[in-house]
């Protein structure tokens, strides 16, 4: 009886199933989407070595390794992430609730906590579809940390000075 009742719910199932191609075209679109948001997100000015420098062109094989030259400011210096090697390590729902919580600067998270879930997760699947490539970017340094590599100093110059009485 067990098993009749198994085969019923395999078929019940496989009769609303959605069919193959629908779901791949399904994956294709939005994977193409996340590609899309990546491009004009500026994702690949920080994340992807040399990106901005040649104008973005950059084989999209190369995109989004991290990134050694770090960004030093009062919170230390602070470095693009691999996220090639991220998103592979990390599932689904860990990628969305990192991409909600605050990160260190010049990292635009408030960008990424404002998107739609469906775009993280298109954004998720896409950089998945590249593959794992790389290395890990160099951990963070604290405050008057000493920093092994290179790196932009994220500071500004030449504040106007505020009037103490106004």
């Amino acid at each position: 009886m067990r098993i009749a009742q198994a085969l019923f719910a395999l078929a019940a199932a496989a009769a609303v199933a959605v069919p193959a191609s629908a779901a791949t075209k399904a994956d294709n679109s939005t994977i193409a989407r996340g590609r899309y948001l990546v491009m004009t997100s500026g994702c690949n000015d920080c994340h992807t070595p040399g990106y901005a420098q040649t104008g973005g062109k950059v084989p999209e094989a190369d995109w989004l390794t991290g990134n050694p030259v770090g960004f030093r400011g009062p919170w230390g210096v602070s470095y693009p992430a691999n996220l090639r090697l991220s998103a592979h390590s990390m599932p689904e729902a860990a990628w969305i609730a990192r991409a909600r919580s605050q990160l260190l600067p010049p990292m635009p998270w408030f960008a990424l906590r404002d998107m739609t879930d469906a775009d993280v997760r298109a954004i998720y699947l896409y950089i998945r579809s590249l593959g794992a490539k790389g290395v890990p970017a160099p951990a963070y340094v604290a405050p008057d940390g000493k920093v092994a590599t290179p790196y932009i100093e994220f500071v500004p110059k030449n504040l106007p000075h505020k009037s103490a009485a106004r």
